[in-house]
């Protein structure tokens, strides 16, 4: 979706003084030739190593939304890596040029679980990580991706799509995940159809997936994303339920 700002809105979550001790930066790593181009971010006064949380954009790009997520994940105590699946300076800005990106991808999944896997790496050879304990979010494209992600036999004890799509051309692939699953939608998102819910249960069901699956009753797609579609509500809801999700998932 088209992004407006919302470094207030994320920011206004953790306190200042928490703010104060995060630490970022920007992280290059390559996939197939292509330089890609990260965002770290961690609470510097913790010590030793602690659970890591890659974040997977929407279809613009990885921009200050993912960064001031990663931030808020950083005050929550874990290292937090916003992925890139485009490319250093790849970042469209208008609808149909983030559907033409996104599409690249969502039409060659090979090369998609590629670029995702190659952010996974990234972030799990940073020092301040415990590669025992990892977790993959995302929102919209990167909901979507993050499911991609699991289902490619990636080592990620936690998987969590936020408005995502759910649909794969692979669904026999479910067999591969590794970790825990947990799903926030709407009940009525006019891009996720009851149909697509119901195949993506069934595929959970088939490969005996440890898997959560919550619906809000709201007839929108991105409502985390502050703008039109937004409702704080369902916004501090799956927060809350991402963080008790990995609080199980993470004995802590």
């Amino acid at each position: 979706m088209q992004r407006i700002a919302v470094a207030a809105s994320l920011l206004a979550i953790f306190s200042a003084s928490a703010l104060a001790e995060i630490k970022t930066s920007f992280v290059e790593y390559q996939e197939g030739g292509v330089t890609l181009q990260g965002f770290l971010a961690y609470d510097d006064a913790k010590v030793g190593s602690r659970p890591a949380v890659m974040i997977v954009h929407d279809w613009d790009g990885l921009g200050t939304y993912e960064q001031d997520r990663a931030k808020q994940l950083a005050a929550e105590g874990y290292v937090a890596f916003a992925a890139d699946i485009y490319g250093k300076g790849v970042r469209p800005n208008n609808p149909q040029d983030n559907a033409k990106e996104a599409t690249k991808y969502r039409s060659d999944i090979p090369l998609f679980r590629r670029r995702l896997n190659a952010g996974f790496d990234a972030m799990v050879k940073q020092a301040n990580v415990n590669p025992a304990k990892t977790a993959a979010i995302g929102y919209c494209f990167g909901g979507g991706g993050v499911l991609e992600l699991a289902r490619s036999g990636a080592n990620v004890q936690a998987v969590v799509s936020f408005h995502g799509g759910l649909g794969t051309a692979t669904p026999e692939d479910a067999k591969n995940i590794r970790g825990k699953v947990l799903v926030i939608g709407a009940a009525q998102d006019p891009a996720v159809p009851r149909e697509v819910n119901t195949a993506f249960l069934n595929e959970m069901q088939g490969a005996k997936v440890d898997y959560q699956f919550v619906l809000y009753n709201l007839n929108v797609h991105a409502f985390t994303v502050p703008g039109g579609q937004y409702d704080a509500t369902a916004d501090r809801r799956s927060f809350a339920q991402m963080k008790t999700f990995f609080g199980e998932v993470f004995g802590s």
